[in-house]
């Protein structure tokens, strides 16, 4: 069974909806990789990483994802000039998808986007089914997140391939379909922001953070 799912920012000035949401339409993963920690770290939001440093996102074709509050609010940023699009709501630093580029159609949201009131993640799409870049994870890298996942890499490319063949690429919440090019402000950090965040991403961050206290 297929339903939409609200998404919002932090404080509610973005608001938007993933239409057909189920756990067979999308792929919700956790992600440990150091960029991702680094990402939040920049936006000042380390309470929505989990106490290993993962990020739990949900995957889902662009066409399927639209905003209908807020558009203004969103910008990007690259960690670096060839790096992955990632988009959050300027008001609060709220995450609001990663992209590449629209070749590859495919979105990830934070998960803690979607919940609200009596929706539940794990209600919409299911648990995660799997966990990459264990290598980074803080304080050990949690079970199955170090080893090549044959399951995940079949099911994420089918998804991506499906999606792209069934036009669901187009509307796209983040690129202009005319020129390809990003239909939001982006800025890239420079190597100097960049190298200032390294310290705080695992596996062995120098300055510890704690989410528990950073959720307060």
């Amino acid at each position: 069974m297929t339903k939409d799912a609200e998404l919002h920012c932090r404080c509610g000035e973005v608001h938007g909806r993933v239409t057909n949401a189920s756990p067979s339409a999308v792929n919700r993963v956790v992600c440990y990789c150091d960029d991702c920690q680094a990402f939040l770290h920049h936006l000042g939001r380390a309470d929505l990483l989990d106490p290993h440093g993962g990020t739990d996102l949900v995957q889902v074709a662009p066409a399927s994802l639209s905003f209908d509050r807020g558009n203004d609010r969103i910008v990007g940023l690259r960690l670096v000039p060839k790096g992955l699009y990632r988009w959050y709501a300027s008001c609060c630093k709220t995450p609001l998808g990663n992209t590449v580029d629209p070749t590859i159609p495919f979105v990830g949201i934070v998960a803690q986007a979607f919940e609200g009131g009596a929706q539940r993640p794990d209600d919409l799409f299911g648990k995660p089914i799997g966990a990459i870049q264990g290598k980074y994870a803080v304080g050990g890298a949690p079970e199955g997140s170090t080893r090549l996942s044959w399951r995940l890499i079949v099911r994420t490319l089918g998804l991506v391939l499906g999606w792209r063949l069934r036009g669901q690429t187009w509307p796209h919440p983040y690129f202009d379909r005319a020129t390809r090019a990003p239909s939001h402000p982006l800025v890239t950090l420079s190597r100097v922001e960049r190298d200032a965040l390294r310290p705080l991403c695992g596996p062995h961050p120098a300055a510890h953070f704690d989410p528990l206290v950073e959720r307060t």
